[in-house]
């Protein structure tokens, strides 16, 4: 029994030692790391109720609440972190990536292209945009963005890339 308690305090050192919302950022940070989500929202939760300014507690909740499949809540907390951070281009991502995959591909877009405009260099918000209109078959607006991504260094995957050709009926 008191190795198990031992154990228990070792795997979660960063929890019960936390007094700042920093800690309890950090503390989720590493619970998410070793796949441990519940109490991973625990910690963004107790950062949250600390610090309700702290953008990142909201947007890596976000993060963890979508990972759980609770999107409605994932949205809720990007929104958050928007909110207490207007530049903030991960959160809007993120965001764009919930409603993606709740069907919402108009509002993915639209957030993708916020997370662009905050950070024209920001290749993973481009690759996400790319699917959106992809789906959206906007294929113009695809190729436009592979483009501005190969333009920043970033590279589209080819399975992808062979996908857009088939469809769009261009090369390049």
């Amino acid at each position: 029994m008191l190795l198990i308690l031992i154990t228990l305090l070792f795997f979660n050192i960063p929890s019960v030692f936390a007094d700042t919302a920093e800690q309890y950022l950090s503390a989720g940070n590493d619970d998410v790391e070793q796949g441990n989500l519940d109490q991973a929202i625990i910690d963004y939760t107790k950062a949250i109720d600390i610090d309700p300014n702290l953008s990142k507690a909201y947007d890596n909740r976000g993060v963890a609440y979508a990972k759980e499949g609770s999107l409605p809540r994932a949205i809720a907390d990007f929104t958050m972190a928007i909110a207490n951070n207007l530049k903030d281009a991960e959160a809007y991502n993120n965001r764009g990536h919930a409603y993606a995959q709740q069907g919402n591909l108009t509002q993915a877009v639209f957030d993708y292209s916020k997370a662009i405009e905050l950070n024209a260099f920001y290749v993973k918000a481009y690759n996400n945009r790319e699917r959106a209109y992809f789906e959206l078959k906007e294929y113009d607006k695809v190729w436009s963005d592979i483009f501005a991504e190969e333009l920043i260094g970033g590279k589209v995957d080819p399975e992808f890339f062979n996908d857009l050709k088939k469809v769009s009926g261009r090369n390049h």
